[in-house]
């Protein structure tokens, strides 16, 4: 009943999913709209949308499910997670498709595996793919602007220095930085141009990129707005600041390379080895699928390695 019930939300998903690829939009409408998301999204996760010039952001193809996702908070940080990751993913299709994995593992897992918690567990570890796909991305894209930012904020006090206005050296920072610095701080100018107010262009900033360092320099630039003083002078120690800290950090990694290095291999040697047994004598490792106490040790054994990798992970990473 189960396996036939199963079978059906895979059918279901899967005719659900050939119609949202007949009724995709076309390349061009893509570009567009990623363009005008780009312009027009500044939330973070948790936090309402912003008075920016385009307030509706699409969270899926569907009608239906876009009002849906749009009222959910969870979707609402998953969004703002796909934007600073600058993902061609929806909301709408990161949802769909982690479900259907979740669908087609469980309903295989019916056929091999006994357990229905060992069942419930891998088709759950794979239908986090995609949501750690969109996070390493993200991760990546912040950890590229981190290290690019230094030379936006030196260009910005030289563009001061040389005596233009705070938005020109946005402007400047925008076409002569590489991404994704550059295509944020050309975000901002253009939503200025547009006639959102210098500072929410700035606060949108912060919140589609949030790290602690653009959060400085975006309060360094808005207190010079309002009371004054030598903006140049400020960036230019924020750079050196952020570059010594750039400096510990690379340190710390390699002092740290054993550990994260550790946690790798006794995460992954366990199911390694149970490919290789698998392959030379499969009786030998079915056992803990097949008999009930192997499939309770197959689980508290997850459990634990799970729980070790959290621990090594959170020793391994330093906060600077």
């Amino acid at each position: 009943m189960l396996s036939l019930l199963l079978l059906f939300v895979l059918i279901l998903l899967a005719s659900f999913a050939i119609v949202m690829y007949i009724t995709r939009p076309t390349v061009e409408e893509k570009r567009v709209q990623q363009r005008l998301n780009s312009i027009g999204f500044g939330s973070a996760a948790g936090a309402e949308e912003p008075a920016d010039l385009l307030r509706r952001v699409t969270y899926s193809d569907v009608p239906l499910l876009d009002e849906l996702f749009r009222s959910l908070a969870f979707t609402r940080r998953l969004k703002a997670m796909i934007s600073q990751a600058n993902s061609p993913w929806t909301v709408g299709r990161l949802v769909a498709t982690t479900i259907l994995i979740f669908a087609v593992a469980l309903w295989l897992g019916s056929i091999f595996v006994p357990s229905v918690a060992l069942r419930l567990i891998v088709a759950s570890a794979l239908a986090s793919g995609p949501y750690l796909s969109v996070l390493v991305q993200r991760k990546m894209r912040l950890s590229k602007f981190d290290e690019t930012l230094p030379d936006g904020i030196d260009l910005m006090s030289r563009a001061l220095r040389a005596g233009h206005s705070v938005s020109a050296a946005i402007e400047m920072v925008g076409q002569g930085v590489a991404d994704p610095v550059g295509a944020e701080f050309r975000t901002c100018f253009e939503q200025q141009n547009f006639g959102l107010p210098f500072r929410e262009a700035l606060e949108a900033l912060a919140r589609r990129v949030p790290l602690p360092d653009l959060s400085f320099v975006v309060t360094a630039i808005l207190v010079q707005k309002e009371t004054g003083g030598n903006l140049a002078e400020i960036l230019d120690k924020t750079a050196t600041v952020i570059r010594e800290r750039a400096r510990l950090k690379g340190q710390l990694r390699i002092y740290t390379a054993q550990g994260r290095l550790t946690s790798w291999i006794l995460g992954l040697m366990p199911f390694i080895m149970f490919v290789l047994l698998s392959m030379v004598n499969p009786k030998y490792t079915f056992i803990l699928i097949e008999d009930p106490l192997g499939q309770r040790l197959v689980i508290v054994g997850l459990v634990l390695m799970a729980l070790g990798f959290y621990v090594i992970r959170k020793i391994v990473d330093i906060k600077v």
